[in-house]
């Protein structure tokens, strides 16, 4: 069984994250950018792991062929086998550190709670301060609800320094 690659592990934390497959949300983020900016730069993080997750499987077939069974290589063919090592070893870096941007993004969006909409809080106001909201225990349903301040503070009584 194959292990799943970090392109694999970047997009199923993605999909996981918010909630659908990647071609809608690659779509989300290119139509609306503003609306969720965070979505917008995991997305684009994706993109650039995309070329270095092709990097990495082109240098792992590079050195399969200098490195196949069977075959010794040629004093020659070294420099190339060092190559190629050297730039997989940096392509799965690029990786590693392409797939840890994507793991910041995620936790960013976990710890913002999304704000409800300003109609909607108003509503909330509006049924709390009215008669409809439930009463807390010990006071008695005839009882109105105290109102909800209404403007800045007023500013504190006393001298002033």
């Amino acid at each position: 069984m194959p292990t799943a690659t970090m392109l694999d592990q970047a997009t199923a934390m993605i999909e996981k994250t918010w909630g659908r497959p990647i071609e809608m949300l690659e779509v989300l983020a290119n139509r609306r950018p503003c609306e969720d900016p965070l979505l917008r730069s995991a997305i684009h993080i994706r993109t650039a792991l995309v070329i270095t997750d092709n990097a990495v499987a082109v240098h792992q077939d590079r050195l399969h062929a200098l490195t196949r069974h069977g075959h010794a290589p040629a004093f020659w063919e070294m420099d190339r086998l060092t190559g190629a090592a050297a730039d997989l070893r940096v392509a799965h870096a690029e990786s590693q550190a392409y797939l840890q941007s994507i793991r910041r993004v995620v936790e960013a969006h976990e710890t913002t709670a999304p704000d409800p909409a300003p109609a909607v809080r108003l509503a909330r106001a509006a049924v709390a301060r009215s008669g409809h909201a439930p009463h807390a225990p010990g006071t008695a349903p005839d009882q109105p609800s105290p109102s909800a301040a209404v403007g800045p503070p007023a500013p504190p009584a006393g001298p002033r320094r």
